[in-house]
C-alpha cells in the first residue's frame, strides 16, 4: 500500500518564537510537513506562490501591514491552499470575517497537540476544523444573524461611527458618560467585539448604521 503524501504547511505567524514552536511540534507530526514559514501576511502570499502549500496556519494579527483575513481572501482566490486560522482570537466579529474570506477552519492557540494536527489533516482534504468555542459562536450567530439594538444604542453607535468620544457622546445625546460606557457594553456583547473600531466595523459590514 502506497503511503500518502505528507501535508505541506506554510506557517504564518508574525512572533518567531511561537514560528519556531509550531515548527517543531508539526515537523514531529506524521503526515505533515513544514515547508516554509513567513512572519507577515505578505511575506505568506510570496512563499506560498513558491512552495505551494496543501495548508496555511494563518494568525489573524500580523502586526503592521497586511492582516491576517486580507491575506487569507488572497491565498484562497482561484483555488489557492485550504488556509486553517490558528489564533488567541475569538471573537464574532474575528471568526465571522476569517470564514467569510474563505478560511477553512478556525482552532484557537490553546488546543491540544493532537486537535491540531486531526485539523490540519482535515483542512487538506476541505474538511471544516473548528475548536468547540468558534463552533458554538458560529451557531449562535445562526440563531440570530441580525442582533437587536435599541433606539439608544443605534444613536450611540451611529456617534461611535462619526469618531465621537465618550465624553462628546454623552453631550450629544444629553446623558451622562456613565450611561454611555453601559449602553457601549451592551453593543460590543450584541456584536460580539471588544472595541470600538470592531464594533463601527461590524456595523457597517451588517448594516446597522443609518
Amino acid at each position: 500500500m502506497n503511503t500518502p503524501a505528507p501535508v505541506r504547511l506554510l506557517l504564518c505567524d508574525d512572533h518567531a518564537v511561537v514560528r519556531a514552536g509550531l515548527h517543531a511540534l508539526l515537523s514531529s507530526a506524521d503526515g505533515i510537513e513544514v515547508v516554509g514559514e513567513a512572519g507577515s501576511g505578505e511575506e505568506a502570499l510570496a512563499l506560498a506562490a513558491r512552495v505551494r502549500p496543501d495548508v496555511v496556519l494563518m494568525d489573524l494579527q500580523l502586526g503592521d501591514g497586511m492582516d491576517g483575513v486580507t491575506a487569507i481572501g488572497k491565498l484562497t482566490a482561484d483555488g489557492g491552499p485550504r488556509v486553517l486560522v490558528l489564533t488567541m482570537f475569538d471573537t464574532d466579529a474575528d471568526i465571522t470575517r476569517a470564514v467569510e474570506a474563505g478560511a477553512t477552519g478556525y482552532l484557537l492557540k490553546a488546543e491540544r497537540p493532537e486537535e491540531l494536527f486531526t485539523a490540519i489533516h482535515s483542512a487538506a482534504s476541505g474538511r471544516t476544523a473548528l475548536s468547540a468555542p468558534v463552533a458554538d459562536c458560529l451557531m449562535a450567530r445562526m440563531r440570530n444573524p441580525h442582533p437587536t439594538l435599541s433606539e439608544r444604542e443605534q444613536e450611540i453607535l451611529g456617534q461611535l461611527a462619526r469618531g465621537l468620544g465618550n465624553r462628546d457622546i454623552a453631550r450629544a445625546l444629553f446623558i451622562s458618560e456613565a450611561t454611555v460606557k453601559t449602553h457601549l457594553g451592551r453593543i460590543y456583547g450584541k456584536l460580539g467585539v471588544e472595541t470600538r473600531a470592531g464594533a463601527v466595523s461590524v456595523a457597517k459590514e451588517r448594516r446597522l448604521l443609518s
